[in-house]
């Protein structure tokens, strides 16, 4: 609430909710449908509690192999399978947890927004596959008599459970926890489990989440001793006095125990509270203090971290300071085994996420398996918290029938709020509740905030889809672009129709809960946003979409592995590749995205003093001075750690060459400070000349839970001037005249030429093709763009105008004393659009050179997709070495993580492997570049000016036309890319287009190339 402080001691009754939710939902009941159609939440189950990883209950897994059988609709089969006695010999079986549908039984189904069903809410086809499980087990010796419990994590989408004959009831809510009682039935041995799931229920009209459709009991079952005086549930309080330094704790607890935290020598009665000095929670310092919770039945351990979160002046505080949210949306999602996700895999993510600078998940769509909050706790990760709501496939119908505006769907919308809050309460992790995401608006979601602010005052609301922000204390949007990004941080956005709700609206902090779509090759224009989120306070960051490719993991016939997606398994309506659009690939290896976004976002800025903010390869990202540079800056970019957990490197290069390094002493800046630091005196070496760079690192000092001291936390490069020893100018190189040879050639220097083409055969006896002038690239999903978005789009535009097909047309060669003169005119079929293009070759000794001019005929509609020249070389010529921007891609919008050094890796290295494959691989800013045999046989590229530089083993017509990576075969040649300049990226795949300082509009265009061969000499040797 605007200008409401959000104390984590505020005092609530302690009440617990009824003690069978699906009786309190009574009103939600139809009974002329089945349980499965019926819009309540379930039946039978326990009321909502808190989560924890351990305690000296006993507690048993259920994991495993269960029995299995798969019928095609919920009427298929009755429930005899739920008797004890039922034979299950001949059933399948099925690893618990774990989807049916990646098991043989029934495939996956992708879709982003529609529902893959008739929407006619609450009723679901009779095509509605249910899978039948049984699992057999034996209590441990020891386990006694009395009450037990029966946890289920995760199911989807509608399960009915029965134990040793006795049903127990049913339940909705996928992501969500749902428990049983179910002491009074347990037996020492052969105890049976009997689940039925379907796959469709009343439920998945809540839960239209981006994602795979995936049937299957695919979290934890657990068994939980529950004995005399047990915890029933428990809420930790601990908030954090900025001011004071003093934290306040209180525990409730049903029933009453004491708590224990013997590092502040706390011995408390719950309900109690206690202020003490303490260190607080933050997620760059996440300290957490040990503790324990007693009751006369049960010990729980505790991990308390003491934070406030409030929103107050306009602005979302965590211990009374401004936040800036460096964030990733994150579905659970594995390549093999779905949504079940392991610990060694969310750890990945965490650690991943930590090592790429990353601060912040929001939990897209749906609260995550608690472990990972565990983790989050730990490890240090801002997080919002959504609920399992989305509805928005509904939006195809106007938003008619939307469950979030029908009250008698209400009792399911807050059983989903409650079992998220209840059971989430106790991370100092999660510092937002959301309602959900994608669901109109509606009088359930204001139940649910309300519900919400009454059980934890301690958190702010979010909700992205109710623009009023009626129900919320953020304003978040998704996929604003830069232009309104700023408007809504100078608080001038276009203003809503009621004073009231736009005033309110107006004081409220910014956050862009989904922001550049990260599909494909991309996302670009994420610097800019970046400034914007440092620039105006009321910007507070936000969240790219998203975290990992959800690519299934397939093998085609002669085992060669590729990510499948949306239309791969026969689905009849489906979205595509929408569904792979993460910053790393479904393996979890990073992908540039990643990279460039961990530059963007480095908590530590290191630039020139005096700096503009350009970057040593000329993107106009975070490094260079843009000139010389002496000194360098240091600014602390945190929001609550200064800089003693840092170390600083210097490198001084010249052409990539490293000439000396060493340490550099910065001072413990605390958040928002710079220092300005003189750099020491350069290495002097006689000859050195040309380029000459200092990259300045800051690395971890010591090891951290996330990584090893040494890590790279951030770097900039700045532009030095080279120290070199004077040196008498060059005479003129003589030129080379063109002569006719044997065979219709034309001799130049080391250059052999076809007469009635003029296009170069061979460089000094190595096989070539081209260099011509080239345009087209196999379009990213970004320059494809999303159905929805306004025309033009990129793709369809450049297709419509032909840019894919080309024509060459040779108007002249003509010979002179010393160059060799192509004159052509390149142009698409239907259109008097054409690119006049003019080659003049020299030689000088055994350089060969081309400098093309570029003139535009027509009044062209659209920027080029590139520009530049392409070629095919041997397929030999394996190993690629470059001075220029690397070691990874990068395009005009993403070369920030470029830096300016000498690179070297084989060609096919050189290849990122995008799920669906598309334009990737530029090398952007190279000087030179070599490609060259094992033995050092090839060739040399020089560029004026710069270039981006992309090799790969096919032509961009087979990257065009694959769709997954297995499609592509390296062939007989290398072909290479030689761009003067290249469109930007953009996150045109759901977000906005390319900004218009990165986008390649038609005009004029004048660089050129030197070509020279290399005999035989090692490919590591001097330029």
């Amino acid at each position: 609430m605007t200008g409401t402080s959000h104390h984590a001691s505020h005092h609530t009754s302690y009440e617990q909710p009824p003690r069978n939710a699906g009786e309190a939902n009574r009103p939600s009941h139809s009974p002329d449908l089945p349980y499965y159609e019926d819009r309540s939440p379930g039946s039978g189950t326990l009321p909502p509690r808190a989560w924890y990883a351990r305690s000296d209950a006993a507690r048993i897994s259920l994991h495993g192999t269960w029995r299995f059988r798969l019928s095609p609709s919920a009427t298929a089969e009755d429930d005899s399978f739920a008797r004890p006695d039922f034979d299950d010999a001949q059933w399948a079986e099925m690893r618990v947890p774990g989807h049916w549908a990646l098991k043989g039984h029934g495939t996956p189904a992708y879709t982003n927004t529609a529902y893959p069903f008739p929407v006619d809410p609450p009723r679901v086809p009779d095509e509605n596959p249910t899978g039948d499980h049984r699992q057999l087990f034996d209590l441990p010796e020891g386990w006694g008599e009395g009450p037990a419990m029966l946890q289920f994590a995760g199911v989807e989408s509608c399960a009915r459970v029965w134990l040793n004959g006795q049903e127990l009831g049913h339940f909705k809510g996928s992501r969500l926890p749902h428990e049983f009682e179910v002491g009074h039935l347990l037996r020492p041995h052969r105890n049976v489990l009997a689940v039925r799931v379907h796959q469709w229920s009343s439920g998945s009209y809540l839960e239209d989440q981006d994602q795979w459709w995936l049937p299957g009991i695919f979290r934890n079952v657990t068994l939980h001793r529950r004995p005399e005086g047990a915890v029933v549930d428990h809420f930790v309080h601990a908030g954090f006095d900025h001011v004071t330094g003093r934290g306040t704790l209180r525990v409730e607890c049903a029933p009453a125990g004491r708590v224990t935290v013997p590092e502040l020598g706390l011995d408390l009665a719950t309900g109690d509270s206690a202020s003490v000095p303490v260190r607080p929670w933050t997620a760059e310092r996440p300290y957490l203090y040990d503790g324990e919770l007693v009751t006369p039945g049960e010990r729980i351990p505790l991990r308390i971290g003491f934070r406030t979160v409030r929103v107050e002046d306009g602005l979302l505080k965590v211990n009374g300071r401004r936040i800036l949210l460096r964030g990733v949306n994150r579905h659970e999602f594995h390549p093999r085994y779905g949504r079940t996700v392991g610990p060694e895999a969310m750890r990945r993510d965490l650690l991943l996420m930590k090592r790429h600078n990353i601060n912040a998940v929001r939990t897209s769509h749906y609260p995550p398996h608690p472990a990972f909050l565990d983790l989050c706790d730990e490890l240090g990760m801002w997080v919002i918290d959504e609920c399992d709501l989305e509805t928005h496939g509904f939006g195809r119908q106007g938003w008619r029938g939307n469950p979030v505006d029908d009250e008698r769907w209400e009792p399911a919308l807050l059983d989903r709020a409650r079992r998220m809050v209840e059971r989430d309460k106790n991370h100092p992790s999660i510092v937002l509740w959301s309602l959900g995401n994608e669901c109109g608006t509606g009088r359930g979601l204001s139940a649910m905030a309300a519900w919400v602010r009454e059980r934890d005052p301690s958190r702010p609301l979010h909700y992205e889809g109710d623009p009023s922000c009626a129900d919320t204390d953020v304003y978040s949007r998704m996929y604003a672009d830069h232009a309104e990004v700023e408007r809504i941080g100078q608080r001038t956005e276009t203003p809503l129709p009621d004073p009231e709700l736009d005033g309110r609206r107006r004081e409220l902090p910014f956050i862009l809960c989904e922001y550049a779509h990260a599909m494909g090759n991309g996302p670009g224009g994420l610097s800019e946003y970046q400034r914007l989120f440092e620039r105006y306070e009321r910007c507070q960051g936000g969240f790219v979409w998203e975290w990992i490719d959800h690519g299934l993991r397939q093998q085609t016939p002669d085992g060669e592995v590729f990510h499948a997606y949306g239309g791969d398994f026969g689905e009849e309506l489906h979205d595509g590749n929408f569904v792979c659009d993460g910053l790393v690939f479904p393996d979890r290896t990073p992908s540039p995205g990643l990279i460039e976004f961990k530059k963007v976002i480095e908590p530590v800025r290191i630039e020139g003093s005096g700096s503009g903010g350009g970057s040593a390869d000329g993107s106009g990202g975070p490094g260079e001075a843009g000139g010389a540079a002496d000194t360098v800056r240091i600014t602390n970019l945190h929001d609550f750690a200064d800089l003693d957990h840092l170390a600083f490197r210097w490198t001084y290069e010249v052409e990539g060459e490293v000439r000396g390094e060493g340490g550099l002493v910065v001072p413990p800046l605390a958040p928002g400070e710079s220092a300005e630091l003189k750099l020491p005196a350069p290495p002097v070496v006689a000859d050195d000349g040309g380029e000459a760079f200092w990259t300045v690192r800051a690395v971890l000092a010591e090891d951290t839970a996330w990584a090893k001291a040494g890590h790279e936390v951030a770097w900039g490069q700045l532009r030095a001037a080279a120290r070199r020893t004077a040196a008498p100018p060059a005479a003129a190189p003589a030129l080379a005249a063109p002569r006719r040879g044997e065979g219709n050639v034309i001799l130049l220097g080391p250059g052999i030429f076809d007469a009635t083409t003029g296009t170069l055969g061979y460089l000094d006896g190595i096989r070539l093709t081209g260099p011509r002038l080239d345009v087209w690239r196999a379009p990213t999903d970004n320059d494809e763009a999303a159905p929805w978005q306004p025309d033009p789009r990129p793709a369809t535009e450049w297709r419509r105008l032909g840019l894919h097909r080309m024509r060459h047309r040779v108007d002249a060669v003509e010979t002179g004393p010393d160059a060799l003169v192509v004159r052509t005119r390149v142009a698409p079929a239907a259109t008097d659009l054409a690119l006049r293009t003019v080659y003049r070759w020299t030689a000088e000794r055994d350089v060969l050179r081309l400098e093309l001019a570029v003139d535009p005929e027509g009044d062209w509609p659209a920027p080029l997709p590139r520009l530049g020249v392409r070629m095919s070389v041997c397929a030999s010529l394996r190993l690629a070495e470059w001075y220029g921007g690397g070691p990874g891609e990068g395009y005009p919008d993403t070369r920030a993580a470029a830096r300016v050094g000498r690179w070297s890796m084989p060609v096919d290295a050189m290849q990122t492997p995008y799920v669906r494959p598309q334009e990737n691989g530029a090398r952007p800013g190279v000087r030179w570049a070599r490609l060259t045999r094992s033995d050092g046989l090839g060739m040399r590229i020089e560029g004026d000016p710069e270039f981006y530089f992309t090799a790969r083993r096919w032509p961009v017509e087979e990257l065009d036309a694959a769709r997954h990576t297995t499609d592509l075969t390296p062939g007989d040649a290398v072909w290479l890319h030689l761009d003067h300049a290249q469109h930007g990226i953009g996150s045109q795949s759901c977000g906005p287009g390319v900004l218009p300082q990165h986008r390649l509009e038609v005009a004029p265009a004048r660089f050129s190339f030197g070509f020279s061969s290399l005999r035989g000499a090692s490919p590591f040797a001097g330029s």
